[in-house]
């Protein structure tokens, strides 16, 4: 099945996607996961296609093929009823996925900024490293400090997250991961790793 990227469609993770997401269940590459991770329903297919200097377009596909993405329905509201007839109502309960996902660390309300990621990798680079490694935390303590905006400090995250995965394995990685892209400004996640 091959599905057409359009700005108006939004991908979401299927059970097999969220599966994926799961602990201990890692089948795919760290950039497939990049990509399930931020595949909410919210966010537009070209969007993510311009990930990884736009081999996300690839990626989405080969996510899609594979069962991990769907593009779901539009709403009911959004489909012409022809019949004139008003659509029944859906029970009102609870959509159990979104009750069975779980994220890493406390729900983050604040503005998305590099300022906030800043901080955050800040704080992740003394909680982890500094205890074992005080010379890898100074060396990310100065490689934050050096980088002056969003593509420098993006790098540096990604290299942050990539010891964090050698170090700590692949699902601590992810929940960093995934917690560094609700921090970032949504226009610097389009940017070539």
């Amino acid at each position: 099945m091959v599905s057409s990227l359009e700005p108006k469609n939004m991908l979401n993770k299927t059970d097999k996607g969220r599966q994926e997401l799961s602990p201990g269940k890692r089948t795919l590459g760290q950039r497939e996961r990049a990509i399930l991770l931020m595949a909410d329903g919210k966010k537009p297919d070209a969007l993510l296609a311009q990930l990884f200097g736009g081999q996300g377009r690839q990626l989405i596909q080969a996510l899609l093929q594979s069962g991990h993405l769907h593009h779901p329905a539009p709403p009911a509201s959004q489909i012409p009823n022809h019949n004139k007839e008003p659509a029944p109502a859906a029970p009102s309960k609870p959509d159990p996925r979104a009750t069975a996902a779980k994220t890493h660390g406390e729900p983050f309300t604040g503005q998305r900024s590099l300022a906030t990621a800043r901080m955050f990798l800040f704080d992740l680079s003394e909680r982890l490293f500094a205890p074992r490694d005080p010379s890898l935390a100074h060396h990310y303590r100065n490689a934050l400090r050096e980088a002056r905006d969003g593509e420098a400090m993006l790098k540096v995250g990604r290299d942050i997250i990539s010891k964090v995965e050698t170090l700590a394995g692949s699902e601590r990685a992810d929940g960093i991961s995934e917690r560094l892209a609700k921090l970032l400004p949504e226009g610097l996640l389009a940017q070539p790793a």
